[in-house]
């Protein structure tokens, strides 16, 4: 049983008897001696998507959800949703945008190291890398005369996700960038 100073982005808590996927903490350290450090979690519900808000103190516990992770591979998108094959038995996925709603500004065919969880056999979210790789495909020219001070410009992605990179970066250009904030890393 964690506590929720323990809690990461990502575990499985349960809460009200349902799975809720860990998605945001911010912690709030009161002035006032004595008083211990306010945790305030965002989860999703593993099941219905829904989300749900709560602070914990430091010292509270809480109740790990009994679930499974494994490797999958995006195939697909189409009516139903998009879907998702499990690397080592095969087994298909379908999980409709909501499920996967923090995932859609990065997913495409050749996307690596994607974590499914699956609760009672059954997949309710897929968990991206901490990083992924794009390539930029629109973008305004590089400035010839660029400095080293750090002047962005917006850049849309492969995917067609919308961010700012430094400017002397070009069309064609892959790119790292955070799966938490959505910004530009690195040069890949």
């Amino acid at each position: 049983m964690p506590k929720a100073s323990e809690l990461k982005t990502g575990m499985v808590v349960t809460l009200n008897d349902q799975p809720h996927i860990v998605k945001k903490i911010s912690s709030q350290s009161p002035s006032a001696r004595g008083a211990s450090t306010l945790y305030k979690i965002r989860f999703n519900n593993a099941q219905t998507g829904q989300k749900l808000d709560q602070t914990f103190k430091s010292d509270d516990l809480l109740v790990e959800a009994d679930f499974q992770r494994c490797a999958v591979q995006y195939l697909y998108a189409d009516q139903d949703g998009h879907t998702f094959m499990n690397t080592e038995d095969y087994t298909q996925y379908a999980l409709h945008d909501e499920a996967i709603s923090e995932l859609l500004p990065f997913l495409h065919p050749d996307l690596p190291d994607l974590t499914a969880l699956l609760v009672d056999g059954q997949c309710v979210t897929v968990v991206p890398p901490n990083t992924v790789e794009l390539e930029i495909m629109d973008t305004p020219p590089a400035m010839k005369s660029a400095s080293a001070s750090s002047r962005n410009k917006p850049a849309t992605l492969s995917t067609g996700l919308e961010i700012q990179v430094p400017e002397y970066l070009s069309i064609g250009e892959i790119v790292k960038v955070s799966t938490d904030t959505k910004e530009y890393l690195s040069r890949a």
